[in-house]
């Protein structure tokens, strides 16, 4: 299926009953308030939506937050991006082949456009024969804050013996 990226230009935030009507999908509170969550907090992680669910209308099953994550990113109203290490994010900036910059040190997420273009990753070397519709790219290292902390190494796990 060929994504209608006029359609997918569209933030969550300007209108999400409008944006699931328009796909043909059932409006239920639960998948309003997963929009508006992801529209409200770029890069969230699936726990922080339940979160954010719950402070706007109350209960939601953790699953009812993965399914509708998962049919909002089928639709192309969200996008997924799971950095290494990292748990999956959710932003509603979809269809403009964006990338991302991740801190090291505190995980941080933020948006960069593409250097050169709409698109230009989408022209590999080599394609072997595959037609790409997709490219992602993510940018690590630190970010303003924690160079002003002059923090080097990788945030690190605590061990449950401490």
């Amino acid at each position: 299926m060929t994504p209608n990226f006029d359609m997918l230009r569209l933030k969550v935030s300007s209108d999400p009953a409008e944006l699931l009507r328009r796909r043909g999908i059932q409006l239920t509170a639960q998948r309003l308030a997963v929009m508006r969550a992801v529209a409200a907090e770029p890069h969230i992680t699936a726990d922080a939506v339940a979160d954010a669910v719950r402070d706007g209308i109350g209960a939601i099953s953790l699953q009812s937050v993965y399914d509708t994550l998962t049919l909002l990113v089928a639709e192309g109203l969200i996008r997924r991006i799971q950095p290494s290490g990292s748990a999956a994010r959710f932003e509603d900036r979809v269809g403009d082949n964006h990338h991302h910059l991740i801190c090291r040190v505190c995980g941080r997420v933020v948006d960069v456009n593409c250097a050169v273009g709409a698109a230009p990753c989408l022209e590999a070397a080599d394609n072997r024969g595959y037609e790409i519709d997709e490219a992602e790219v993510a940018y690590w290292g630190r970010c303003p804050d924690c160079r002003k902390q002059r923090t080097h190494r990788p945030p690190t796990k605590r061990s449950r013996h401490t």
